[in-house]
């Protein structure tokens, strides 16, 4: 795995690439310099957590022969008082939708965040994650 970061402008707005040519702007706010052109470090952090767990949610998911039509994450977050400012606390909430059961819902996203996610798997060291979920049935995101 390799990115690389390249300065984007006198201040602090970068741009990620990684090996397939895709790309990322990470940005600071104005207390640092930035002028909000791109995620903050610790925004893409919680991407990554999402991210990750939805990739396997999905997998999962579809393991169990069930048809999810959509997915999204909200992730809230709260960070220590202090420099650095690592977080504490974690927060996912999954809105699934499609005709999904809901025992087998819950086993496939406590998988995904506490089994195979390696974001979660590091994130759990400094901070507690906690999850719930809601399913949508009939409905479209």
């Amino acid at each position: 795995m390799h990115i690389r970061l390249e300065r984007q402008n006198p201040a602090v707005h970068f741009r990620a690439v990684n090996d397939e040519g895709n790309e990322l702007h990470i940005d600071g706010g104005e207390a640092v310099g930035g002028q909000g052109l791109g995620f903050r470090p610790m925004e893409t952090v919680l991407a990554g957590l999402a991210g990750c767990s939805a990739m396997d949610l999905v997998h999962i998911i579809g393991k169990q022969r069930m048809d999810l039509a959509d997915v999204r994450i909200d992730v809230e977050a709260e960070r220590a008082d202090a420099v650095p400012a690592p977080f504490t606390k974690i927060h996912l909430h999954y809105d699934l939708y499609g005709e999904l059961d809901s025992d087998r819902c819950a086993r496939a996203v406590s998988m995904a965040l506490e089994k195979y996610c390696s974001v979660a798997v590091m994130l759990e060291k400094s901070a507690s994650i906690t999850y719930s979920f809601k399913i949508h049935p009939g409905e479209t995101a």
